[in-house]
């Protein structure tokens, strides 16, 4: 991201600046919109939100008045608008998709379906798709990436969410010749696998977040989504299902990421994890095999080895968002994307014992969540994405609580776009 302060002020001062649109204008795309309003260069030109309410006040709230902006879910008219200087208002995603002058669209729904569809209609349409979803990029976003390769477009997570930021510091550390032996976030909430959004509602509300996003934190999936990606962003997998997930601090990280053999708690290094006590950050754990270079980093106070931490103690979520947006407008560059055949997958298990004829529902519900596994293992056990499950998947026959939910166990939906999609990444991979 060198420069890219400079490139935005060169497009504002040239009149030409980056026109986005959003789709999603909940809790983290209110902000992204108007942190994008008020940057030079960048524009936040068309909103979608099937609440229009959520996307008026946003605008509203970005300092626009309302003759500023129109309301319609119609493609000829919402490009009218963008061509008088206008921004727009729409229920229709698909218009975010299609409407002229866009060059990239950010998704901000986290609803892995929405999110499917999404980004083939931005790809489609020619148009670069930042994934603020990362529920959909750990399903199906190594055959997404293909498909934006093909049309040569940017297919992107966002900087900001754990992910990005990771990878920023996995590239740093690479580009200097480091070894990067484990990259991981802090869990913000003690894990509770049982958690459904009953039991986080109060919590949620004085939170302001939506009961099933916290629920989604506190029983892991969410960590786990996040893992994932890191995962098949670098090439490094996980230690074991789950992760390790120790609690520590800042500076008792280099020691406890040690391997087994060295007195820390890896069978293997180049791995993913999370770990209690350092949220909200995220970190790498780095080495390096020259003796010259290790005394310079014991001399700048980064430890004595062989393991050094690089820690971040924070993360902007979608307000670092426009970065990635700007990236791949103007350098057509990825902050984070699958490498190819995916590394990890999120599988699904049980919440609760289910029944037989029992539908399940979404991430962050009352029936499953979501672990890190080796792709490679979990393609061997058949294990069910947690990215394909909704409220239309319906058990087969009885699953205990905290079994591994397979193919065989469940009815999936077949009218699914994103469970399409993801029979076709397995074909490929």
């Amino acid at each position: 991201m060198f420069g890219l302060n400079y490139k935005l002020l060169k497009l504002e001062e040239e009149g030409n600046p980056v026109y986005a649109g959003v789709v999603g204008a909940g809790n983290q795309g209110r902000g992204m919109i108007n942190q994008m309003a008020g940057m030079p260069g960048m524009r936040p030109a068309i909103i979608s939100d099937i609440r229009l309410e959520n996307a008026v006040s946003a605008y509203e709230n970005a300092g626009l008045t309302r003759e500023q902006f129109i309301v319609t879910n119609d493609l000829k008219e919402a490009n009218e608008a963008l061509k008088n200087g206008k921004f727009v208002v729409t229920e229709d995603f698909k218009l975010v998709a299609q409407a002229e002058g866009i060059s990239t669209v950010v998704d901000a729904t986290g609803v892995p379906e929405v999110g499917a569809r999404l980004a083939v209609e931005a790809i489609e349409n020619g148009k670069n798709i930042v994934m603020l979803n990362v529920e959909t990029d750990v399903t199906i976003g190594s055959y997404l990436k293909i498909l934006a390769d093909k049309k040569g477009v940017v297919y992107t997570g966002s900087a900001g969410d754990e992910p990005g930021a990771v990878k920023e510091y996995y590239d740093f550390a690479k580009a200097m010749g480091f070894q990067v032996r484990v990259i991981g976030k802090g869990q913000n909430h003690k894990i509770n696998r049982e958690s459904t959004p009953d039991t986080v509602a109060k919590e949620a509300k004085s939170l302001g977040l939506a009961p099933k996003m916290l629920c989604s934190f506190k029983d892991g999936t969410k960590t786990m989504v996040e893992m994932t990606a890191m995962a098949n962003s670098t090439g490094m997998t996980c230690d074991i299902r789950g992760a390790h997930g120790p609690s520590t601090d800042v500076d008792g990280l280099a020691g406890t990421f040690l391997s087994k053999e060295e007195g820390g708690i890896l069978d293997r290094y180049g791995v993913v994890e999370y770990v209690n006590g350092v949220a909200p950050g995220v970190f790498a754990i780095i080495a390096h095999g020259n003796s010259e270079v290790n005394g310079e980093m014991r001399y700048l106070r980064m430890g004595d080895g062989p393991n050094y931490t690089l820690f971040r103690p924070f993360h902007l979520c979608s307000l670092e968002t426009p970065l990635s947006v700007a990236m791949a407008s103007i350098d057509k560059m990825a902050t984070i994307a699958p490498l190819g055949k995916p590394v990890c997958e999120v599988i699904t298990l049980a919440k609760r014992d289910l029944k037989a004829g029992e539908p399940l529902d979404y991430i962050g519900g009352y029936t499953v969540y979501g672990m890190i596994e080796e792709y490679d293992t979990a393609k061997r056990m058949n294990a069910v994405p947690i990215g394909l499950i909704n409220k239309n998947t319906v058990a087969k026959k009885d699953i205990k609580k905290g079994e591994v939910i397979t193919y065989d166990m469940l009815a999936m939906d077949e009218n699914s776009y994103i469970y399409e999609l993801r029979k076709l990444q397995d074909a490929v991979y």
